[in-house]
């Protein structure tokens, strides 16, 4: 392989927005290891058996964040935006505490897996209501889910009559706080559901239809494309998708806390969809990218309490890190610093015109 060709494949490699999202999350790591040189280090709990450390905390708690940017980068893929998964998110807990709460035999597993179906059952109910208000009666997006994000945890609130609920049951705990193989059985099932999203989306036509809505809405229907069921089965995807993560915030401590649970999450999966490469403008998307994007926010998340930055703090901190890897990203920028770095040459173009103009 040539320098040339090497040269050519780093910068497609760097072109790709994801690419940086890693390198972030390596730099906060080294920066961490820097503070204590331990920070990376997995160990045996001698108790169950299971690994512990800093990076299985960063697992753990990617997971929600993981299943909501999926579910937004398939909805900005189309041009729209879900500002009501955080909200969806706490009737989830919501339903599932109140259901456990009230079941004869709450340590069951099928009471644990009726609550979880019921939760999912109501998301895929509040994302059906976002769709029918996009795609049927025309609203923007931003106003349709603005209006759920608002009501949500009114609904949520009138569910647990105002209080913070909690239940008792260790099949629905496992789901959460449970370990597989050694490490979080939530990250595990985070794994699978964006592979099997990832899978239907890229594996079949779904992928390039909902990509076609959001480049040009017109075209696509001209090119034979269903918008109004394609818009619908999209948002009810992200309410479903918000509902799990709903589910894995709720069952970490077994109480949900209607003005709490999934508060702001719907800002970190729009920073995550964007950080993995999907424009806000709709079109084409990544799910892979997303992913990256949601381990990123954990991972930054975790260093700000590491480095014991002051809650005052901590969103300037955060914006400071997402403003530089969003520049990091931009050709133009990167075009900026490769055309300082270049000395002009006497055969380029600019140089030639400067002598031209010396001799005049």
């Amino acid at each position: 392989m040539t320098a040339a060709v090497r040269s050519a494949a780093l910068r497609d490699i760097l072109r790709k927005p994801f690419v940086w999202g890693i390198v972030a999350i390596l730099a906060l790591l080294l920066l961490n290891v820097l503070k204590d040189p331990g920070y990376l280090a997995l160990s045996i709990n001698p108790t169950n058996g299971n690994l512990v450390g800093n990076v299985i905390d960063i697992l753990r708690s990617a997971a929600p964040t993981l299943m909501i940017a999926v579910g937004m980068s398939l909805v900005i893929a189309t041009g729209g935006i879900d500002l009501s998964v955080g909200s969806v998110m706490a009737v989830a807990g919501a339903v599932s505490m109140e259901f456990m709460k009230a079941a004869d035999d709450s340590g069951s597993v099928g009471v644990a897996l009726a609550a979880v179906g019921l939760a999912l059952l109501v998301s895929a109910v509040l994302g059906a209501v976002n769709g029918v208000l996009v795609a049927y009666v025309g609203l923007q997006p931003f106003i349709s889910t603005l209006i759920l994000m608002l009501a949500g945890r009114g609904l949520a609130k009138v569910i647990t009559s105002g209080q913070n609920t909690s239940a008792s049951s260790a099949p629905f705990r496992w789901i959460a706080n449970g370990y597989l193989i050694g490490l979080p059985v939530v990250f595990f099932l985070a794994v699978a559901l964006v592979v099997v999203v990832a899978l239907i989306v890229r594996r079949s036509a779904l992928g390039l239809m909902i990509e076609a809505i959001g480049i040009n809405p017109r075209a696509s229907r001209m090119a034979g494309i269903k918008p109004r069921g394609l818009l619908l089965t999209v948002y009810v995807s992200s309410g479903v998708l918000a509902g799990i993560a709903g589910v894995m915030s709720v069952g970490t401590v077994m109480t949900v806390d209607v003005s709490r649970t999934g508060y702001q999450l719907e800002l970190d999966a729009i920073l995550a969809v964007v950080i993995g490469g999907t424009s806000l403008a709709g079109g084409k998307f990544s799910i892979g990218g997303a992913a990256v994007g949601a381990l990123l926010i954990a991972t930054l998340d975790k260093t700000v309490l590491f480095l014991g930055i002051s809650s005052s703090a901590t969103p300037a901190f955060k914006a400071i890190v997402i403003v530089v890897l969003c520049l990091l990203q931009s050709e133009r920028v990167r075009g900026w610093f490769v055309q300082r770095r270049r000395p002009p040459t006497a055969a380029s173009p600019s140089a030639a015109r400067t002598e031209q103009e010396v001799a005049a």
